[in-house]
């Protein structure tokens, strides 16, 4: 398998955990998954799909199973990183490359994997219902090149107008932040798209 070069930048500039992100590597190498970096740290996919990703924190060095709620986790090492707020995710934290079981870990990937073959996965729940605020139904009425500029934007990039209003909790916040947005929308600019 074809090693990703941001990868062996990320295990060197991890150097206290140099050489257990070495070892969780090779196990995902070993399996066939393709090697990427998302969200700045090495994720394993197939077929575009994620599967494993590493990372490594000042106490410890994990392996992440985006559907780890599947796994049937026989030696119960997956936590769940925020109980109540993570659904899919769990991880397998290690403190020293000494804890890393090399044969144990592979099993979990390749059930990990056969998983992600069968379809079982948890899809992230984006249905948040976002009450269109007025303030911006009252500027888009009152001003049609803004609104056609506006129906112009992709649906994402009005959402995430949409809900940047909606979440303010004052009226005063609504008025300055749709005063912010008014020349973006104006000239096609998301609200994040210096984030993209």
């Amino acid at each position: 398998m074809q090693k990703n070069k941001s990868v062996e930048e990320f295990i060197i500039k991890n150097k206290n955990w140099k050489e257990a992100l070495e070892v969780l590597r090779s196990i995902a190498l070993s399996t066939g998954l393709k090697e990427t970096i998302k969200w700045g740290a090495p994720v394993y996919t197939i077929n575009n799909k994620n599967v494993i990703g590493l990372g490594a924190f000042k106490s410890y060095v994990g392996i992440w199973f985006f559907q780890g709620v599947f796994l049937k986790d026989v030696s119960n090492a997956l936590v769940n990183a925020q109980e109540g707020k993570t659904k899919g995710l769990r991880q397998w934290r290690f403190n020293s490359v000494k804890d890393i079981d090399k044969d144990l870990v592979l099993q979990y990937v390749q059930e990990a994997i056969q998983n992600q073959k069968d379809g079982k996965e948890i899809k992230p729940n984006k249905s948040k219902d976002v009450k269109f605020p007025l303030e911006l139904s009252n500027a888009l009425n009152s001003d049609s090149d803004f609104k056609q500029c506006f129906e112009q934007l992709a649906p994402f990039k009005q959402k995430e107008y949409v809900e940047y209003i909606a979440t303010a909790k004052r009226e005063a916040t609504k008025l300055s932040r749709l005063e912010k947005i008014i020349p973006m929308i104006n000239r096609g600019i998301g609200l994040n798209d210096k984030y993209r």
